[in-house]
């Protein structure tokens, strides 16, 4: 139990540590408890007495549910899936560039693909950024749509997403999500939010932009009009893409980017994406974005320090009613 355990470097070391249950009981007690004090989740009383057969601990005090894993109060909870799977799970999602379909992560560590893909969405929670702040700087403003195209769909379908008439319908069945990115700062890197929204009026993105970005940012746009009035509280620059692409340090090529990976990791990798969770999807793509000059290891570790005190049940996920 006193044992420093060293993030494995690659995926072929990190299946070859965490073949081992011990292992794998002995590196997660090292991630959630770092500074050595084991507390118990329900009571927070420290040192509980440790089970060695059953790898389990137990409080010393009496409450309901004294004994507990490692697993208890995180994304883990009540699994029972080993943690060897869930492990390299974990290690997959954060270090695959363009992500891993549940279909793909089935077939690599045994388990049904309906299990594989509520794996994948408690793992997306993990890399949920915490919000951390407000962007500052020079900030790129854009919106991008994502969803289906009506040439693929049946004709059902089809005629569900094209009803209607003017500006609505040409984005019929898609998702219009803000993407704000803090350009980098000296000797740093860029920073990547996005969110989905329900419109692009002035009042909405207006709102989200004052609640992320600092007063007095110089903030970048394209010539949309709903962004017309942020230079009330910003320097406002706009791009007209009409005309061009880039005027010196005028452009959004930035966020443009980003929307080719996203865009690239939903399109290849999971094919189709539900409104209700595309959320999850942009968190995890974010998360990598903001996380790219890292290694594998450190990619991994962080996702794990933020497995604590969050949890989805499936029935949260299907959108079952409590």
């Amino acid at each position: 139990m006193d044992a420093n355990f060293k993030t494995p470097e690659t995926l072929q070391a990190a299946i070859e540590f965490f073949a081992d249950p011990a292992n794998c009981h002995a590196y997660m007690v090292q991630m959630r408890w770092p500074d050595g004090v084991v507390t118990c989740p329900i009571c927070n009383q420290a040192n509980p007495r440790y089970l060695t057969n059953q790898r389990r601990f137990e409080c010393r005090k009496k409450h309901p549910r004294r004994q507990f894993s490692v697993k208890v109060g995180t994304i883990f909870e009540d699994s029972p899936i080993p943690l060897k799977s869930w492990l390299l799970a974990v290690w997959m999602i954060t270090n695959c560039k363009n992500g891993i379909s549940s279909y793909e992560l089935a077939r690599a560590i045994g388990v049904t693909q309906k299990t594989a893909w509520f794996m994948n969405h408690r793992i997306r929670l993990a890399m949920q950024d915490d919000g951390g702040g407000t962007l500052g700087g020079h900030v790129e403003v854009d919106e991008t749509y994502i969803g289906g195209k009506a040439r693929n769909m049946n004709k059902a379908q089809r005629q569900k997403a094209l009803s209607g008439r003017g500006f609505k319908n040409a984005w019929a069945g898609k998702v219009a999500v803000l993407g704000l990115l803090e350009r980098h700062p000296e000797k740093g890197k860029s920073r990547i939010r996005t969110k989905p929204i329900d419109s692009i009026r002035t009042y909405r993105l207006h709102t989200e932009v004052t609640e992320n970005v600092e007063d007095g940012s110089t903030v970048y746009t394209d010539a949309l009009a709903s962004y017309s009035k942020l230079d009330l509280y910003y320097q406002h620059k706009v791009i007209d893409h009409a005309e061009k692409y880039v005027d010196g340090v005028v452009h959004t090529n930035g966020l443009e980017n980003y929307w080719s990976l996203l865009k690239r990791a939903i399109r290849g990798t999971y094919v189709s994406v539900e409104p209700f969770h595309l959320f999850r999807y942009l968190d995890e793509q974010a998360f990598r974005f903001n996380e790219r000059t890292d290694d594998d290891a450190t990619r991994f570790s962080k996702t794990l320090s933020h497995v604590v005190g969050r949890r989805v049940t499936y029935e949260q996920l299907i959108g079952h009613p409590q």
